[in-house]
């Protein structure tokens, strides 16, 4: 899937603005604050990726589904659908379009059950509650909500390349993969094209490690501005993961968050 990124649908219609995630955020932000919306998301980030580790997905198909996920909620507010139900329909979609094959279904509803129970029962008490009619008409909303773009372009492969040019150093690629893998828990996939996320990435990987690769940066033929508001999103996850306790925080937030309504009984 090397196709050309300048022309694809990511780079024409996903990469959004940050005034329109703020628009479209209002109503969710008049109900939660930022750290608690972003607290959020990061935790739908870990169902998704333990769930994808549990049906033992490629992490190209997990940073896809994850994507998926967010691009739903920067055009929705979380009241339109449960993420519950959105985290696990992203993977089924993703493991399809990443030519990973279909994950059936009673697996894929098996597996949730699983995790929710073993992993994530801090959070919810109750077992998870939909079955494979709710995943199949929540896949119908959010391809129309993707607007059927579903060819993601990632950060892995340019940092292979970023890596490579540098001169292979293990240890780098190994610490600035996983910041690539952290980066899905911000913002920075929705309004970043994926080279300039792998280059932000590299740069915060090379400062943990007091790696000093100042010169071949300066070489880079990119918008260093950028470059810096993408290590800043990192960093600033970071610093919110330092005092964010999940297991006790989430309930809370999860009972806070604004939810669908119920549908009517028949």
């Amino acid at each position: 899937m090397a196709g050309n990124f300048w022309q694809s649908s990511h780079h024409q219609q996903w990469l959004l603005d940050k005034q329109d995630l703020i628009r479209e955020r209002q109503y969710d932000h008049s109900v939660l604050t930022e750290d608690e919306y972003q607290k959020i998301f990061i935790f739908f980030s870990s169902v998704i990726q333990q769930l994808g580790e549990q049906l033992k997905l490629r992490q190209q198909v997990i940073a896809t589904a994850t994507v998926y996920f967010k691009r739903f909620y920067a055009r929705n507010s979380l009241k339109c659908i449960d993420p519950l139900l959105l985290a696990p329909t992203s993977i089924f979609l993703a493991s399809k379009v990443e030519e990973f094959g279909v994950i059936s279904n009673s697996r894929l509803i098996s597996t949730c059950q699983t995790v929710i129970k073993n992993k994530f029962s801090y959070a919810y008490t109750q077992e998870f509650p939909y079955r494979t009619n709710h995943i199949l008409e929540c896949e119908f909303y959010l391809l129309e909500n993707l607007d059927c773009c579903l060819i993601v372009y990632q950060p892995y492969r340019p940092l292979l390349q970023l890596v490579q040019d540098l001169g292979h150093e293990d240890q780098l690629l190994t610490l600035a993969w996983k910041i690539v893998n952290d980066s899905l828990r911000t913002d920075v996939c929705l309004l970043y094209p994926p080279y300039q996320i792998a280059i932000g990435c590299l740069q915060v990987a090379c400062v943990i490690l007091q790696k000093d690769h100042k010169a071949w940066f300066a070489e880079l033929n990119v918008d260093i501005e950028r470059i810096q508001e993408i290590a800043r999103y990192i960093i600033n996850l970071y610093e919110l993961w330092k005092t964010y306790d999940e297991k006790k925080e989430i309930q809370g937030l999860l009972a806070k968050m604004p939810k669908p309504k119920p549908a009517p009984q028949r």
